[in-house]
């Protein structure tokens, strides 16, 4: 599924009152980070995140990384904080704006 610009904006929307749950560090990104950010995904849908300064890769590459490994859209990517999205298949708690 591609998200369409008006449905982007919806999210990132969503995702401004949202605290960062998943964090980057030096040691990159962990198959335990994966774990957390899947689980995450699978509970809320939407999820934020930030790198650290001490990261070996930028906030992009991270969550580019980490959403083609969880089956997740990059939403957004602002400074040190990107936003990920997943549907779920059945009982959606988002309902996005038809495109």
């Amino acid at each position: 599924m591609i998200l369409t610009s008006k449905q982007r904006a919806y999210l990132r929307g969503l995702a401004n009152r949202m605290e960062p749950i998943l964090h980057a560090g030096k040691g990159g990104v962990s198959d335990a980070m994966i774990k957390q950010a899947d689980d995450a995904l699978e509970a809320r849908e939407l999820i934020k995140g930030k790198v650290l300064e001490t990261a070996p890769a930028t906030a992009r590459e991270v969550a580019e990384d980490i959403a083609a490994r969880v089956n997740a859209q990059v939403v957004q990517v602002v400074g040190r904080t990107f936003v990920l999205f997943r549907q779920k298949e059945k009982e959606s708690q988002i309902t996005l704006p038809r495109s």
